[in-house]
């Protein structure tokens, strides 16, 4: 097995860059609260995963003052290499030998599902801010993981709905061929038709493998839909976006509507070819004075890359947790996963993410969700001015009603 690169931050009061040693195995009398970032370190997703989650983990434990308190947390990290199995051994390890008491970020479903199940058989904790499957707050929703930041009903919803009810009500959609895309096409789908909008089509390219996407792009120019719905992510989504706009297709009078969309990707596409394009964020660095302090002192540590939602979940999910442990003590913190668990469900959130919210009895935690459009590279006022707000989804609508999610945690 690949030997993972494994670290963690002593936080002491008033650290802005703590020193990273090795970890010691952890003991019984052991009254360290450790939390472990499991993230993408080295492969495609890096940039909105990674070093910047585990600064954000870090900056949580500076910003509540853990130190001042008196209770010594550490950070590790962990790179999945977007593997459940080699992700799923290093997460056994920092529980059974490093005294892991709460494993965060976790951007891979597969990863996340599986990690979910491992938390509970331990009574640790799983707190995801980067996964994006619905499935953790439906069928697959377990009493120790408690879904943060997104996840695609959520998007589909917001980025279907609300751009229906701004003008945008006939779709035509371009979809990866397999799980993720279909389902975020036929969430999205529904909700384009609920709000009273219609999906003229789409077109499906086979993943992984498709470089060019100029037949499918035809096809969508074709169906003369107002908005097309692009239901795929990362890569896949830079070379459309960059290619519908080589083709014309926007100037045309076509919108285009990304998915699951983050500030790195507009970065790596260009205002020139993204402008104009819609998508949902839960957080943007520049929405208000709070998330600007927040982005700014983050940013100190990772100065190459802007905090972005998943980061941005991250940060949120351990202040939480941290005023949990800080509520009940470490001991039992470290005693009883669980514990903590039902302290933060209940206890309001509030943080500079995403201000104020609350962890529901699906273990879903909400918070508002918003519609942004793409700035002209006039209107950028430079680096990373990428967004103007188009709506705003209140925490209690953006995400799936708890009743329609079958979660078996939900009573009645």
């Amino acid at each position: 097995m690949t030997d993972f690169n494994r670290r963690q931050v002593l936080a002491g009061a008033g650290m802005a860059g703590a020193a990273l040693v090795a970890v010691p195995r952890a003991r019984a009398q052991d009254q360290v609260i450790r939390i472990g970032v499991l993230a993408d370190f080295s492969g495609p997703y890096r940039s909105t995963s990674g070093p910047t989650s585990l600064a954000a983990a870090q900056q949580a434990v500076e910003d509540l003052g853990m130190a001042n308190r008196g209770i010594r947390v550490e950070v590790l990290q962990g790179d999945h290499q977007n593997r459940p199995d080699a992700a799923l051994a290093l997460a056994r390890r920092w529980i059974d030998q490093d005294g892991v008491d709460m494993i965060c970020e976790v951007n891979n479903s597969a990863i996340a599902l599986a990690v979910a199940n491992l938390v509970r058989e331990k009574d640790r904790i799983q707190l995801v801010s980067g996964a994006a499957t619905s499935a953790l707050t439906g069928p697959q929703c377990s009493t120790h993981t408690i879904h943060w930041t997104y996840d695609t009903w959520m998007f589909a919803n917001v980025v279907g709905g609300a751009t229906v009810r701004s003008g945008g009500d006939s779709w035509y959609f371009i979809t990866a061929d397999y799980a993720f895309g279909h389902q975020l096409e036929r969430d999205t789908g529904g909700f384009v038709t609920r709000a009273g909008g219609r999906v003229l089509g789409s077109a499906r390219y086979p993943f992984p493998g498709t470089t060019d996407f100029s037949s499918f792009l035809l096809q969508a120019q074709a169906s003369r839909a107002k908005v097309v719905g692009l239901a795929m992510a990362a890569g896949d989504m830079v070379n459309c976006v960059k290619q519908a706009h080589e083709f014309g297709l926007t100037r045309r009078g076509a919108q285009l509507a990304g998915m699951i969309m983050f500030v790195q990707d507009i970065r790596g596409i260009g205002l020139e070819a993204a402008q104009g394009m819609v998508m949902c964020e839960v957080f943007y660095h520049d929405l208000n004075d709070r998330t600007r302090a927040l982005a700014s002192r983050i940013l100190r540590r990772t100065p190459d890359n802007m905090p972005s939602q998943e980061h941005a979940g991250t940060y949120s999910c351990c202040i939480h947790y941290l005023k949990a442990v800080a509520e009940i003590g470490v001991a039992r913190a470290k005693q009883s996963g669980m514990a903590a668990i039902e302290v933060m469900k209940r206890m309001p959130t509030d943080d500079d993410a995403f201000g104020p919210g609350r962890i529901r009895e699906d273990n879903r935690k909400i918070h508002p969700a918003y519609l942004f459009e793409v700035k002209s590279p006039a209107e950028s006022r430079g680096m990373w001015d990428f967004y103007k707000l188009r709506a705003t989804v209140p925490a209690e609508e953006a995400f799936r009603p708890v009743a329609e999610g079958g979660c078996p945690l939900v009573r009645g």
